[in-house]
Parts: C-alpha cells; structure tokens; sequence
C-alpha cells in the first residue's frame, strides 16, 4: 500500500530517559487509515501527531466500537531496532475486531504498516537501560449516525511512545487485591477481546484498590465468582509447590502474548505449565500453608511484574517474603534479553526494522 508522508515542521525535543515513565510522551507523528464498507482500506499516510476531529454522532462516541493493541520497540546494543512478536498482536486485534464488528486487517497490509511507521518513527527509541517504544495501534467505529448496527466506516489508527517503566516500582514485587464486588468481564462478553469498554468497567476497583495502597486488582470469573481471572492490565500466574498454575482462557480472559511467550519459555525449559481453573479458595489455601512460591503478572506494558503481596476480604498475603522469585527473575531476564537482543531469540520472535 501506498502511504503518502507529511512531516512535523518543527521535530520535538525528545525527553530525557529518567523521565518517561509510561505513555506521557508521544512521538512527532502518527499513522491514519480509512476504511470504507465495499471500498475497503485506504487512504494510507503518516501525518504529523495532533489533534483530529471527528463527526459528533460518531460511532465510537456512543456505542464503544473501539478496539486497541499495544506492542513495543526495543533499542539493541548495536544501535538497531526490534519488535516482538508483532504478528501476534495483528491477529489478536483482528480477533478483537471480529468481536466488536469492526472490519480486520489483513495481516500482511497490517504488517506492512505497523513496520514502516515504526521504521519511520525509530530515531524515538530510547536507548537507556529499561526503556522501549511503545506502539500503540487502535482501531475505531466511525459512522456518522446514531443507529445501531455493525460498523460500515472505520479509522485505524497507530501512535508511539518512548517509555520506562510501567509501575513505579520497576521489577520489585507489586500489591494486588482480590476483588470480590465487581466483575470484569463474563464468557460470552468482550473479555478476550483487546477493547476500551472492559478497561473502562475496571476502573471503580482499581481505584478503590489504589487507594488503599494496591497497584491493581486481581479479577475472579463474573459467573461463580470464585476463578481466578486476571491482573487489571496483565495475566496472572502462580508456582504452587512446583507446578506452573496460570488460568485458562474461557473467553474472558485476554490471551496475552506475554504470557504466550512465558507459557513456551518454561515448557521449553521442562517446567510443567498448567493452564486450568484456580479457584480463590485454591489460592487462599496455598497462600495459608506456603505452597504458593511464587506469583507473577506478565503483560507487553510491565513484561513480567512479581506480586509480593495478595489481599482478598481483609487478609493480607506476603508471597516469597516479599521478594521477586528465581522463576520470575529468569523469565524476565529472559524475555527481556530477547527484546533488547542481548540473548539468542531461540524461538524467532524478534522483527528487524530497516535503518533509516
């Protein structure tokens, strides 16, 4: 596809590495794509980022045909840049897009794009210890009329941003609650599906988690309310008295490529890796006799992030004595090392991006 090129006339001072944090910055531009019922995709071309307008009766606005990806860019010590499995994010989103109605990509045009946007945006991959360039592709109804139905007019759209650390607390463990109130999503819904509408219902208990002093909640299953789900904004796994324990994915769960690739790193490696249901209960009796070793989040945003503590209904769990586990420590020493290059990518995941 062609994509036509318009550049900033004024190039932004790009920030310095202690500052990132996650998503504060944002690159000099952005990449937009027009989808017609009968026509489909066109209008391919990166602009300078900025404000856009859109039509009042915007299908987005009102009913949440919105869908995202999230995926990185990472810095190699020779000076060149990489992503991380990228295919896997193109066909979840369209996975997500199948869901929502929306219209998918095919894989080699989103390929295409996703490459040659991140290709022209890499002067903005930071180089320091830690830090990525964070991709952020979504997707979004735009018909121009409140009724409801399927999405006949879509916008794609890919924005960037240099990042560090997703928690302030970088590789040192994390808090996490338990909710027991509210829900995140039910099999049958959205839940395996990448869109605002399930981070948006997850906001009331996150915030009542981060006020009492929690990074995120730890959802239970909408139906029984007693399966472990996921993290807010990452997948869930357990090392009870040995074994591998992450929840299976019954259609409310997001399929992390994380936690994919975590999956395939310790099977690799003769770890026994249980994808099943985990109960609360489970859990509860685990965190009581010391059989749960270890307990980790694993998501793009955070890589892997060790849980150092569980709350659930007023009791507090200290999980390893607070400390990040060996299991956790090797799986993000290695899916890190393969990010950044300075391990063998045994498993093909990396994708080269030209030089400029």
């Amino acid at each position: 596809m062609d994509i036509s090129i318009t550049k900033i006339a004024q190039p932004k001072e790009k920030p310095e590495a202690s500052t990132l944090g996650f998503g504060k910055y944002f690159t000099d531009h952005m990449f937009i794509m027009n989808y017609t019922e009968g026509e489909g995709w066109h209008d391919a071309r990166i602009v300078p980022f900025g404000p856009f307008s859109i039509h009042p009766a915007c299908t987005v606005l009102h009913y949440g045909s919105e869908i995202f990806e999230g995926l990185k860019a990472y810095r190699k010590k020779d000076g060149s840049v990489q992503l991380f499995r990228p295919i896997e994010n193109i066909r979840r989103m369209n996975t997500s897009a199948e869901r929502l109605c929306l219209p998918q990509i095919p894989e080699d045009l989103a390929m295409e794009v996703l490459t040659k946007f991140v290709e022209f945006e890499q002067d903005w991959t930071p180089f320091a210890e830690g830090t990525s360039l964070y991709i952020r592709p979504f997707m979004f109804g735009s018909d121009e009329t409140l009724g409801v139905h399927a999405v006949h007019n879509a916008t794609f759209m890919i924005i960037t941003s240099p990042v560090g650390s997703y928690y302030k607390e970088g590789i040192n463990p994390v808090k996490i609650m338990i909710e027991a109130d509210d829900v995140r999503a039910v099999r049958g819904g959205t839940g395996y599906a990448k869109c605002g509408g399930n981070y948006a219902a997850s906001n009331r208990a996150g915030q009542k988690a981060e006020l009492q002093g929690y990074s995120q909640v730890l959802w239970l299953d909408g139906v029984e309310r007693k399966y472990i789900e996921e993290v807010g904004a990452m997948n869930v796994m357990f090392k009870i008295n040995g074994e591998i324990v992450t929840p299976a994915l019954t259609g409310s769960i997001l399929p992390g490529i994380t936690r994919k690739s975590c999956i395939e790193v310790l099977k690799s490696e003769g770890y026994t890796v249980s994808e099943r249901l985990i109960s609360v209960n489970e859990l509860e009796e685990a965190l009581e006799n010391g059989t749960l070793e270890e307990a980790w989040g694993c998501g793009t945003a955070a890589v892997v992030s060790p849980i150092g503590e569980l709350a659930y209904k007023g009791k507090k769990f200290v999980i390893n004595e607070g400390k990040i586990g060996k299991v956790t420590q090797h799986l993000y020493d290695t899916l890190t090392g393969i990010q950044w290059g300075k391990i063998e990518d045994k498993f093909n995941w990396t994708c080269p991006i030209k030089k400029n």
